[in-house]
């Protein structure tokens, strides 16, 4: 079967954040935080490399209100905003996503779970394979026997993972998959704040609906009189009926959100290897540029590119470092010349030219170093600034 992995980003971005941010939160030096687009990517490309996927596709929140608020007004009423130094690297996450080819799906009115809920089917009437990643176990409840759900956790910058399937749940919590909806709706979710049943916590609930096995069938035996609940429980339980329902609801994933995106939009594509790199080089992400070779892969499509060269004079070229500067990034080629220092019998390379390649215009200026000085003048700067991608080819 064909592998779709479906990733929920809010949920992984903000485990990656946690997990690697210890005493000091990596950064770059102009202080932008790194430590959560670090983590994701870690766990992005982990169970890319375990699954070899054929699709992909990345679900995040949006900020407005979804139904479940306007079911309940206190939905997620108690949740604490994201922190400012999480909700600066969103945006980061999204960028290398893209540069990446990967799919991004947002839809308004609807939750991340919401999407990957809708996703899996999706990829299930295409007789896929589907891995859902995320650190939400809410989403158990979508897992069938062709949708799994991985649980990732991240230490030191060390990611683990476990896998959820059908048979892993029932070993776990003694219930198919979709009957873990009623359990929620027993007794409510804190982090959600959707109520539940007073008093009525995961262990009653599980044991509640392995007895009478749904919501539904629980109140249909009390009010027949068959049930075997007691004291302040069977009280609770009682009076709060339409509680127990609305909570069932709110914590229910929809499995048809109108996305209308075919499995063949999900495809895994290409990446934009110079815009990655470039990405990759500002957030001084080493790791993930020698893991990739980046470097030698956009080295080695250079010299396919049929360019324009311009000779050009050194006292010529400050329009091309402004340039440079502008755009924070420059491609280039030193041409070399072996000498022989008599003095020592070393051959040492020396120098003679700079190549610079012009990726808008399809072009190369080429510049012969006459004045050695004049051209570490003009050039100092830009190989010493950390903030332009320097790339050689």
């Amino acid at each position: 079967m064909k592998q779709l992995v479906l990733v929920d980003g809010n949920s992984i971005a903000n485990r990656a954040f946690y997990g690697i941010m210890g005493n000091k939160m990596l950064m770059t030096s102009d202080g932008t935080y790194t430590n959560a687009v670090y983590g994701f990517l870690s766990i992005l490309f982990k169970i890319i490399d375990d699954i070899k996927p054929e699709y992909i596709a990345v679900a995040f929140d949006l900020k407005a209100p979804t139904k479940r608020h306007k079911m309940y007004e206190g939905y997620k009423a108690t949740r604490k905003g994201m922190p400012e130094e999480l909700a600066s690297q969103m945006p980061i996450i999204k960028e290398i996503l893209e540069a990446m080819n990967i799919k991004i799906i947002e839809k308004e009115g609807y939750e991340a779970d919401d999407i990957l809920g809708t996703l899996s089917r999706v990829g299930e009437r295409n007789e896929c394979s589907v891995t859902i990643l995320s650190g939400d176990r809410d989403t158990f409840q979508l897992v069938t026997n062709n949708i799994k759900v991985r649980i990732p956790r991240t230490k030191m910058g060390k990611t683990e993972t476990e896998d959820f399937t059908e048979e892993k749940i029932e070993e776990v919590y003694g219930l198919t998959p979709k009957k873990l909806i009623d359990v929620k709706g027993l007794m409510g979710d804190s982090s959600d704040n959707i109520p539940g049943v007073p008093g009525v916590g995961e262990k009653t609930a599980l044991n509640l609906v392995k007895k009478y096995n749904s919501i539904d069938e629980l109140y249909k035996k009390i009010e027949l009189g068959e049930d075997d609940l007691k004291g302040a429980t069977r009280e609770k339980i009682v009076n709060n009926k339409e509680m127990a329902i609305l909570s069932r609801e709110l914590g229910t994933i929809d499995i048809n959100v109108p996305l209308n995106i075919e499995i063949d939009e999900l495809k895994v594509k290409d990446w934009d290897k110079i815009k990655v790199l470039e990405i990759f080089n500002k957030l001084r992400f080493n790791r993930f540029i020698e893991r990739f070779n980046l470097n030698g892969e956009i080295n080695s499509n250079s010299n396919k590119v049929e360019l324009d060269i311009d000779v050009v004079k050194i006292e010529e070229i400050d329009n091309i470092i402004n340039k440079i500067k502008k755009d924070k990034k420059i491609f280039y080629y030193l041409g070399k010349e072996e000498t022989d220092f008599e003095s020592n019998n070393i051959i040492k390379k020396e120098i003679k030219n700079i190549s610079i390649y012009d990726d808008k215009q399809n072009k190369i200026y080429y510049i012969n170093i006459d004045e050695k000085e004049q051209f570490k003048d003009k050039f100092k700067n830009i190989f010493e600034n950390k903030d332009i991608l320097k790339i050689r080819i």
